[in-house]
């Protein structure tokens, strides 16, 4: 079959077929029940459930950005009516905002749509209009304004279109760009016979089909950016409800919701997917350390944090073996827990709770639950600094000696003038010496201006550093680009990565495609 023929078929089967609305009628879009359960709301850096009163109650807010959300399928060029009750008994007013977060080709921009202030205890009517634009996710979602650790309730959230959906406009295949991809190598199948070659990708990722040809093209092993952290994955009202049930304070309750889109997909195309990640002092719910699972409540002892540790490393072996069965390949069971500033181990609530030996028990934990083809990881940053690879060097010899490591993750977020070759060389190579297998898990280049001179140095270092990384094939597992383009790179503004804001490929990918072809 012809490839660009191919290539359609695969573009048409990622795009998602809408529902046609006939225009002019007033029509019913939505209108929320919390009756049974949360009815397709999530929370967003928080934590959102349904109550007994059959509301949505959102809680665990450090931003006022934290917010009960929802996906929407509107259609562009539609009107839309929405309208929520809010209420709060917390403070004596607090200015709510009904929002939406809306993506386009993987990127996400907002919107504030409509705005009230709720007296505390009494329910309250929030109502705006919001005409659709040309993007391909909407999340509706309610948030605050100067009241970012607030809970409150949401209920009869409704959207309805007065002047009726209009027709979905037709779907048109990125021909144009898929056809000049045709051209472009295909990174994975370059370095197949040496190892994987992969990629960071968000949850919004997988709203955009030019994105998903892009990576079925270019990649076969994923991570997740955020999405199986603790933050996303610790089910933390779903844990106090068990303990309030038990009496048990070692209970843990998880979810793969956020992670879900990526895991999906994964499984469908059969691609790899890397963990990231267990244990981290960063992005993990303070409650997860507190009596109750609550902040305001004592830190728990480390009898009772060592059984929450394995309980919640157990749950989600479980939960991923359950539903996506072999696809998560290897895991970062520990992250960034040396100190850059004394090279030992970060003073975390980890290691203030259990002890120095917190490692050992999450290396422990995951080699027990793990299945027998995992493997696991220690990941960090700055390997290539001679005093951080020390303190490195002395806890991976710890682990080894446990028996419980598999691997070790360089994070090469560099930038063209930091670090030296060398220094990076000596790093693998002193690694490499431990028997350890290595992946590069984080990688992306930054260079000081978007400039023809900038983009030639960069592809310089890339070209540099994938010589140095096929000398060592045959200890690396993997190489892993953080992130898809430019403007989705958590470092934009330093145009780190292969493909530009516009998905166009930059010097930076045919050096990493060829890079013998540098000079």
């Amino acid at each position: 079959m012809n490839k660009k023929l191919i290539s359609l078929m695969l573009v048409l089967c990622l795009i998602p077929m809408g529902t046609a609305f006939s225009a002019g009628e007033d029509k019913a879009v939505y209108t929320s029940d919390f009756s049974k359960d949360e009815d397709g709301w999530y929370g967003r850096g928080a934590q959102s459930f349904r109550t007994a009163e059959g509301t949505l109650k959102t809680v665990g807010r450090e931003s006022d950005w934290n917010s009960p959300g929802r996906d929407f399928p509107l259609v562009e060029g539609g009107k839309y009516h929405l309208s929520v009750e809010v209420k709060q008994d917390e403070i004596a007013m607090a200015n709510f905002m009904i929002s939406v977060a809306h993506t386009s080709d993987g990127v996400e921009t907002y919107e504030n749509l409509a705005h009230g202030s709720a007296k505390k205890g009494e329910w309250t009517a929030i109502s705006g209009t919001y005409t659709a634009g040309a993007f391909d996710r909407y999340v509706l979602y309610v948030e605050t304004t100067g009241a970012g650790t607030l809970s409150y309730e949401i209920r009869n959230f409704t959207v309805t279109a007065p002047e009726g959906e209009p027709e979905p406009k037709p779907t048109e295949p990125p021909m144009i760009v898929e056809e000049a991809k045709e051209e472009l190598p295909s990174l994975k199948d370059i370095y197949a016979d040496k190892f994987d070659f992969g990629t960071a990708v968000p949850q919004t990722a997988f709203s955009s089909a030019k994105l998903q040809v892009l990576i079925l093209k270019q990649f076969n092993i994923l991570t997740p950016e955020n999405e199986l952290k603790p933050d996303s994955v610790l089910d933390v009202q779903g844990s106090k409800k068990l303990v309030e049930e038990t009496g048990d304070e070692t209970q843990v309750a998880v979810h793969l919701d956020a992670a879900g889109p990526l895991l999906d997909f994964a499984q469908k195309y059969h691609l790899k997917v890397h963990g990231h990640v267990l244990v981290w002092h960063s992005q993990t719910p303070g409650a997860f350390f507190h009596e109750g699972y609550d902040a305001k409540n004592p830190q728990v002892s480390r009898d009772v944090m060592l059984a929450r540790l394995e309980n919640y490393i157990k749950a989600v072996f479980e939960a991923t073996e359950a539903q996506y069965p072999g696809v998560i390949v290897s895991w970062d069971v520990l992250n960034e827990a040396i100190d850059d500033g004394t090279n030992k181990l970060r003073n975390s609530n980890w290691k203030k709770i259990i002890g120095e030996d917190y490692p050992n028990y999450a290396f422990a934990y995951a080699r027990k639950y793990a299945p027998e083809s995992v493997r696991l990881y220690y990941n960090d940053y700055n390997t290539a600094i001679p005093g951080k690879l020390a303190g490195i060097v002395t806890l991976l010899k710890s682990l080894i000696g446990d028996g419980n490591i598999d691997g070790y993750g360089f994070q090469m977020h560099h930038s063209v003038g930091f670090p030296s070759m060398s220094q990076i060389k000596a790093a693998v190579e002193r690694i490499e010496q431990l028997g350890l297998r290595l992946r590069v898990s984080e990688l992306d280049v930054g260079v000081s201006g978007n400039t023809e001179a900038a983009f030639k140095k960069q592809a310089e270092f890339y070209a540099n550093l994938m010589k140095l990384l096929i000398k060592h094939s045959d200890s690396f597992e993997a190489v892993q680009v953080w992130g898809l383009n430019d403007q989705m790179s958590w470092r934009s503004k330093d145009y780190p990565l292969l493909f530009d804001g516009k998905g166009n490929p930059k010097p930076a990918f045919w050096a990493v495609a060829d890079p013998d072809s540098v000079t």
